[in-house]
């Protein structure tokens, strides 16, 4: 396998670069039609970077022989308040985390790259403390549906509410693979 998926702050430029790549996509599949710069900085410009750093989240980024191609996040829902037994499904601590931005280039998809990613994310999570992983995303992004099942996530009963969240997804990380 040529991908090699590490931790990145999530500001530098090339995280920035992916995630720009990712707000494009996504939008651009919503609105059907290209996105344009300033819809993606308003989008970038929402999503700080702060929760997804130790002790409350990580970032990753994936390099496929060396080029930057894939990034996530990982981020703890625990806290205060938090719905955590609906999450788990089970009463008692749990700590759940969440995926989120999860990309890989269009150009490498298919080499290995998300499974490399979610792997990455999943190691973070429970570095995090973290013994369940769940997300939310949109029908319409097939691939990364496609990819959560071919990584054992099962849709489970929804856990947050708004525009882009259509179906969830859980995994437990009680055990390392």
């Amino acid at each position: 396998m040529n991908w090699n998926v590490r931790p990145e702050f999530f500001g530098t430029s090339e995280a920035t670069r992916l995630r720009r790549d990712y707000y494009d996509e996504v939008a651009s599949r919503y609105w059907r039609r290209p996105a344009t710069a300033a819809e993606i900085d308003e989008g970038l410009a929402d999503d700080p970077p702060d929760r997804l750093t130790p002790p409350t989240g990580e970032f990753v980024v994936g390099r496929y022989e060396g080029v930057p191609q894939s990034c996530g996040g990982v981020l703890l829902l625990d806290g205060p308040g938090s719905r955590t037994p609906e999450l788990t499904g089970a009463p008692g601590p749990a700590r759940v985390a969440e995926l989120t931005r999860v990309y890989v280039r269009p150009a490498v998809r298919g080499t290995g790259g998300g499974h490399a990613l979610l792997a990455a994310l999943e190691a973070a999570a429970r570095r995090l403390g973290a013994t369940r992983m769940v997300l939310d995303t949109r029908l319409d992004l097939v691939e990364a549906r496609g990819l959560y099942a071919a990584c054992g996530y099962a849709e489970i009963p929804a856990y947050s509410e708004g525009p882009y969240s259509e179906i969830w997804f859980g995994k437990d990380l009680a055990a390392a693979p």
